[in-house]
């Protein structure tokens, strides 16, 4: 990573662990070892199995539980005066001598965290002189790793020892107030303790861009506070390892690799991994960055929130080779491990402080969503309004029929299009900072809106908060896009990434403030308020609309001397209120009339409007009018008072003593005559348009219903079924009318449709004795 260039590098960071960890890569993306590295293929560095070591202690492979050498490192002559040859294959004690051989045994053999027993205090015979040693042991599989360090620093090492000497900061960082106090206290604490000539604080975001967000340094170092780096600079092999091992110490950036001896575990044939040693060998590629910088020492402690990477306190030394004593790093590896704590702790109740703040503003707006009677658009730009819950630059709300903004809002074409973006993406709540990439066609103005937060809502409602374009100036630690910049030193000198390390400013465009995690939970929460709250209504609008519904059909039907008149009304399933009625009643004259109607739709609205369209049409028969008069006047109505409707009626006016009838069908379907025939046949009625229609114009159809004939009414949802077409159902009927049947409206509906409630259903039949 490049923020590592200024911390802890990402080409150093530990590679895959046979266990593909969260957010890394299989260990098959990982390249063989021994793959020459270049600027390439470095991101794919299997830097875990490095098959070699820093040269300031030895590393010493040993197998349990016979604790026979099987690898070494080849330095170990130079530190210990003992060529590997010498003691590979025996005993621990021919390298370290009984009596400290068996203080490593001891160690090894309790049961627990190794880490906690770091470290074995050693005293080596080196050429005659007795020397302290620190062994720091870890455990893999089948074998025992023994890291053999000189000791440096106040011996016993013991843990009192370490949280002495870092007491006062502890202290100071339980009382920091804010995460910036946390950061900067940090960084000045781990360089009073390590004596690092420069610490820094980094911090990485969701994407694990990074940025320095606290710098302790010398006086006359330059500052890199403030500088960003991009993702890319830390692989996954990086991060996976940042989370297990927890500090990382270079005490001597030109040193030079101490190879192990065999190359790979005798046993297994492998290279070693050594996720957990301190001394393991650095990425090639990481050293020509410290270099590059002029960096001598670094060290890198790991900050983790629930187990994954949330930043490093990167440590920097210019003056030559640094080597902090154990005792040290391990007070140091303290410090970190209590910040990662004060930091979580930190953060979430800075985010408990806002989901307080947002749950008050929700309890509000839920309490008013409570008033059916107040449209709900109005109770959610009230006070208080969305805008309160999550801020923004306009909010456009669309429910109930009923759409109001608040604020400054895209115009209405490019609210569309970013619903239907939102539609499409198959989430409650869908959101964006940066419309001009999520919807590159749509061609928005980000000044106008450049991010967008949607609530998904039934039946095409919905809420959209957005916001406009915020510029934004990010610093980067040299060109993020720029991986190889050639330097004029000479041939000699190949491309490394970014060898220019001087502060690079980009101007960020077309995106908006980010939606906070806080933010969307709110949203979400407020959406889940929603549809319960629409459901409640639309329970209630629906039992009204069903009152009004059954309110119309007619408490009885005329009982006529030598007919039969039956009616039967089924509705949906569901509780849906469908658009049917249908009527009968007889004239000053005696005339019967029968009617059938169906308003499009279902609902409270499609209630009030079949309520309208029959009492009018009512009114028009009552006082004379012929059937086709009668639907023109009732069309002429609907057009100038009742906007949108849309209505199929069939009106029929039967002569009770001839049996004529006239009948005017306005789009309804056509009844059917029963006879003798065993298939009944449509009554000969001229098809005119529905209700609803501009400048129709309405004909009647006369025909004559026999003694023993007779004639069935009905709706649409009578012979429709799911999946088939409707002429499949109006063939069924007319066989069950067929063969002079003599059925009631309930005979029939039992008989075609029950079951089958996708619909209402209406049914008037009528047969002459």
């Amino acid at each position: 990573m490049h923020g590592a260039q200024r911390g802890e590098p990402s080409r150093d960071a530990p590679g895959q662990p046979p266990t593909p960890p969260a957010g890394g890569e299989a260990d098959a993306d990982l390249l063989p070892a021994g793959t020459p590295i270049d600027l390439d293929n470095c991101a794919r560095e299997p830097i875990h199995i490095p098959g070699s070591i820093q040269p300031r202690g030895v590393l010493v492979v040993v197998g349990e539980p016979d604790f026979d050498i099987r690898q070494i490192s080849a330095n170990v002559d130079d530190m210990l005066g003992r060529s590997a040859e010498e003691v590979l294959g025996r005993h621990l004690s021919a390298l370290m001598g009984p009596e400290q051989a068996a203080l490593v045994e001891k160690a090894a053999s309790i049961v627990g965290d190794l880490h906690r027993r770091n470290p074995v205090e050693c005293v080596l015979d080196v050429a005659g002189v007795a020397r302290d040693f620190d062994a720091i042991l870890h455990r893999g599989p089948g074998v025992l790793l023994v890291e053999l360090e000189i000791a440096y620093g106040e011996r016993p090492y013991s843990f009192p020892n370490t949280y002495q000497a870092v007491r006062g900061w502890v202290e100071e960082l339980n009382h920091a107030a804010t995460m910036t106090d946390l950061y900067d206290t940090a960084a000045r604490a781990v360089r009073n303790l390590t004596g690092f000539d420069r610490v820094m604080v980094y911090r990485y975001d969701d994407e694990y861009n990074g940025e320095v967000v606290a710098e302790a340094k010398c006086d006359d170092l330059n500052s890199f506070l403030g500088l960003h780096y991009p993702a890319t600079d830390i692989p996954a092999q990086a991060r996976a390892l940042y989370e297990k091992s927890w500090l990382r110490l270079i005490s001597d950036v030109g040193y030079t690799p101490a190879p192990l001896v065999p190359a790979q575990d005798p046993a297994s044939g492998t290279p070693l991994d050594l996720t957990h040693a301190t001394l393991r060998s650095v990425s090639p590629i990481h050293i020509e960055y410290l270099q590059n910088m002029g960096v001598h020492a670094s060290m890198s402690i790991s900050l983790l929130r629930h187990g994954r990477l949330w930043g490093l306190i990167a440590c920097h030394h210019y003056a030559g080779p640094h080597l902090p004593p154990f005792g040290t790093r391990a007070a140091a590896e303290f410090l970190g491990s209590t910040l990662s704590l004060r930091l979580v702790d930190q953060f979430e109740e800075d985010q408990l402080h806002k989901r307080l703040g947002a749950q008050a503003v929700l309890t509000k707006l839920t309490a008013a969503m409570m008033d059916d009677a107040k449209p709900m658009v109005s109770t959610l730009l009230g006070a208080p309004d969305l805008f309160d819950l999550v801020p923004a630059d306009g909010v456009v709300v669309d429910i109930g029929g009923h759409r109001r903004t608040l604020g400054s809002v895209p115009p209405a074409d490019v609210v569309a299009a970013v619903v239907a973006w939102a539609r499409g993406a198959d989430d409650e709540v869908a959101r964006t900072d940066s419309l001009p990439h999520a919807l590159p066609e749509a061609g928005i103005d980000p000044q106008l809106a450049a991010g967008a937060l949607v609530l998904n809502l039934p039946d095409g409602q919905f809420a959209a908060w957005f916001r406009r374009e915020v510029l934004r100036s990010v610093d980067w630690g040299g060109d993020p896009e720029n991986k190889a910049i050639a330097v004029s030193e000479g041939d000699e000198v190949r491309l490394s990434p970014r060898k220019s390390f001087e502060r690079w400013r980009e101007v960020v465009r077309e995106r908006g403030e980010p939606w906070t995690p806080t933010e969307v939970e709110s949203a979400d929460a407020l959406r889940r308020h929603l549809v319960e709250s629409l459901y409640h209504r639309t329970r209630g609008a629906l039992r009204v609309a069903e009152m009004v519904q059954r309110s119309l059909i007619p408490a009885s039907i005329p009982q006529l001397q030598n007919w039969q008149l039956t009616a039967h009304y089924e509705p949906a399933a569901g509780d849906r209120v469908g658009g049917d009625w249908y009527d009968a009643f007889t004239l000053r004259d005696g005339r019967l009339i029968t009617v059938v109607g169906d308003v499009a739709g279902h609902g409270v609205t499609v209630a009030g409007t079949m309520a309208q369209l029959r009492n009018a049409l009512r009114a028009h028969l009552f006082t004379g009018a012929s059937p086709a008069e009668a639907v023109q006047q009732l069309n002429d109505f609907c057009l100038h008072m009742l906007d949108a409707a849309f209505a199929t009626v069939l009106v029929a006016r039967i002569d009770l003593d001839s049996g004529v009838v006239e009948a005017t069908s306005a789009g309804h379907l056509m009844p059917y005559m029963t006879n003798s025939a065993p298939t009944a046949p449509a009554a000969p009625i001229p098809l005119s348009p529905p209700i609803g229609v501009s400048s129709a114009t309405y004909t009647q159809g006369t025909f004559v219903i026999e003694p023993g004939h007779g004639l069935v009414l009905y709706s649409d949802g009578l012979v429709e079924r799911r999946g088939q077409v409707i002429d499949e159902g109006l063939d069924r009927l007319a066989d069950t009318l067929g063969g002079d049947a003599d059925l009631s409206a309930y005979a029939i509906w039992m008989t075609m449709a029950s079951g089958f409630t996708d619909d209402d259903v209406t049914v008037v039949a009528l047969r002459r004795r």
